[in-house]
Order: C-alpha cells, then sequence, then structure tokens
C-alpha cells in the first residue's frame, strides 16, 4: 500500500532507468538548531552506533545532543557557502555532471539524482520524484567506495523502509562498494599525479579515511581491509614503494578504541621519524566536506607543522573532476546491464556487426 499519498506507478508513462547517487547528508545551515536535528537522525541510526538502545537514547538525548551542535555549528559555520555545506553542493555537482555525461553520449532514458541519507534532500522525497519521473528500475549507488555496515548498509535500510510503504517497488540494484573498482583507482591516481605535477612530491603520502570502532572489524565488517586494498592500488598505480606511503584513520568518536593507525597521532609524530613533508589524500570520501576541509586541511596540518614538520598538503577529493564522472559512469554502465543499456564499446561493435552483416 502507498502511505505517501499519490501513485506510485502511472500507467502508459515512459519506463526510465533511475541512477541515484547517494552521500552521508550535512545539516541545512550551520547553526546549533539544525545541528541537533542532523546529529539526531545520524547518531540515533543503530548501524552507526552499536549500542544498546536504552543506554544509547539517554547518552546522546541526555549529553550529546545538549553539547555537540553547539560546537558542531561553529565548524559547519566555517566551511559553509552560498551554495550550502560542501558535501551537499559537490553531490549536486557530481550528479549533475553525471546526467550530462550520460546525455552527451545518447543514454536519455537515464535518470540521474541525487539524496542524502540524512537530512535533505531526503531518500524518500527524490524517491518520490524519480518514480513520477517514470523510473521502474533503479540503480542506487551510495559514494563510499569502501563498504561498511554504518554506511552502505544504512543507506539500503532507509532504502528498504520506504518500499514498505510503497504499493509497487521498481526492479532494484544496490552498489554496496567500489574500492578496488579499477576506474576509480585510475582516478584517484591521476588526481594525486596532477597535485604532484604542480607541487611536485613530499616525503611520505598518507591515506586517511573515515575511522570505524575497532570491535565493528571483529564482527566482520569489511571496512578495515578495503580501505588498505584501496591505498595498495592507488599506491601501485602511482609505482609508490611500501616505505612512501601509509594508510590511517581520522574522525574517531568517544572513548573506545577505533581503527589505528589513527591519522592525528601519525602526523604528531612524523617529524621526529625524519617526515618533514607530507602529503594527504581520503580515498574514501567521494567529494570534500567538514571531515576533509575543517579536519585534514586545518586541523591536522596544525598538530604536524606544531609537532616540527616543514610542508604540509592536502590533496582535495575527486568531486566533480572529469577521471571520477568518467569512472562512476562506467560503474553506473556495469550494474545497469541487462537494462537495455550497453557501455559504448558494445555499442560501436554491435554497430559494427550490423554493417558487416548487411
Amino acid at each position: 500500500m502507498n502511505y505517501q499519498g499519490s501513485p506510485d506507478f502511472t500507467h502508459q508513462q515512459a519506463d526510465k532507468i533511475g541512477v541515484l547517487i547517494t552521500n552521508l547528508g550535512t545539516p541545512d545551515a550551520p547553526t546549533p538548531k539544525a545541528l541537533h536535528k542532523y546529529l539526531k537522525e545520524f547518531l540515533g541510526d543503530p548501524r552507526v552506533v552499536e549500542v544498546p538502545r536504552l543506554i544509547w537514547w539517554f547518552a546522546l538525548n541526555g549529553v550529546i545532543l545538549r553539547i555537540r551542535p553547539r560546537r558542531s555549528a561553529k565548524s559547519y559555520a566555517k566551511v559553509f557557502t552560498e551554495e550550502g555545506s560542501p558535501l551537499l553542493f559537490h553531490t549536486r555537482h557530481q550528479a549533475h555532471a553525471l546526467q550530462q555525461h550520460f546525455a552527451a553520449h545518447g543514454r536519455d532514458n537515464l535518470i540521474v539524482d541525487f539524496a542524502m541519507r540524512y537530512g535533505s534532500p531526503s531518500l524518500p522525497d527524490v524517491l518520490e520524484s524519480m518514480f513520477r519521473r517514470g523510473v521502474r528500475k533503479l540503480l542506487v549507488l551510495p559514494l563510499y567506495p569502501q563498504y561498511s555496515g554504518s554506511t552502505a548498509a544504512s543507506t539500503f535500510d532507509a532504502i528498504s523502509a520506504d518500499f514498505t510503504k510503497r504499493r509497487w517497488i521498481p526492479d532494484l540494484r544496490f552498489v554496496s562498494h567500489y574500492h578496488d573498482y579499477a576506474p576509480f583507482i585510475a582516478a584517484a591516481a591521476k588526481r594525486i599525479e596532477a597535485h604532484w605535477a604542480e607541487h611536485g612530491r613530499a616525503d611520505k603520502l598518507l591515506f586517511s579515511y573515515h575511522g570505524i570502532p575497532l570491535r565493528y572489524l571483529h564482527a566482520g565488517d569489511p571496512y578495515h581491509c578495503e580501505c588498505y586494498k584501496t591505498s595498495r592500488l592507488i599506491a601501485e598505480k602511482l609505482g609508490l614503494k611500501e616505505s612512501e606511503y601509509i594508510t590511517t584513520f581520522q574522525s574517531r568518536f568517544g572513548r573506545e578504541e577505533w581503527l589505528k593507525p589513527y591519522t592525528d597521532a601519525t602526523l604528531k609524530a612524523f617529524p621526529e621519524q625524519g617526515v618533514k613533508s607530507v602529503q594527504v589524500f581520503c580515498p574514501g570520501f567521494s567529494a570534500d566536506c567538514l571531515e576533509t576541509i575543517e579536519e585534514i586541511a586545518e586541523e591536522n596540518k596544525e598538530y604536524f607543522i606544531h609537532a616540527g614538520g616543514e610542508r604540509y598538503e592536502y590533496i582535495t577529493a575527486l568531486n566533480d573532476r572529469p577521471e571520477h564522472i568518467e569512472a562512476l559512469a562506467s560503474l553506473v554502465l556495469d550494474n545497469v546491464q541487462g537494462w537495455g543499456v550497453a557501455h559504448d564499446e558494445e555499442r560501436v561493435a554491435r554497430a559494427a556487426a550490423r554493417g558487416a552483416n548487411s
């Protein structure tokens, strides 16, 4: 049954294939009120914080939401622009660029849109819009290269929950990860090479990923392994030796142990180890956001320089760079096979075969 108030399926409407890219989310404004709403939704997700619900409810509502919104609002105020938060406008630009890419290649039956797991634009609202536009087959692509239950699985939960409220649901495909997808690895390597061409190399290249609690790894979450594989593949693409790069984890929260080594602790220790210059790239972030701009580019730079480092550079995320859009487009086409959409190479081959047989 449809609880949305309008039909999910409209008869005699041309069928379309929907491509929904998603990301974590962002507050609507850099204010304590907006942060309170956003953090309550985000930290209230049992996929994000795996703590007994009653205990966590008291901790979240009795302590965290009384303190953190005001503190986080100050951080977001530093990165907000006229277009909103960086994560919001970068994801919007990615969706627009992906739609343009498909249009330029004659794929008018693909409709691209974006949504946030928490905050706006919400998954239910965007799904409703896509279905009204004739989407009958849906590919969901969370922009998390490395899988974690706290990110990709949470997105799947939200999609599934929305579908329980609909009379009709589309054919569904879901990309759970793409940490070792060759075009993505090539795009990341090309981004680093472009930075090197302009600024030269540093003593060490540091790959920083968002952390998760260590117990998630022990419970079977593959995130840790996929992060290390991504780093290794990018390093191999760049021709780096093991001594020339390192993988670390940032943004830990609370008192329990998270994945190590920690990014901040590593940077603080580098100067004493003889590493005087460092470049940081975040392969787990498809778009620049608070964690890359404020935490990596600014806060961690201060740690390194204060500890005796001399040169620190943050290499910006892939965002809507052409090589990233091409990689995402290729990933989409790989995952919609059988839905009447073929790669360019296949279309050329088919055209050639038709010409040979005519």
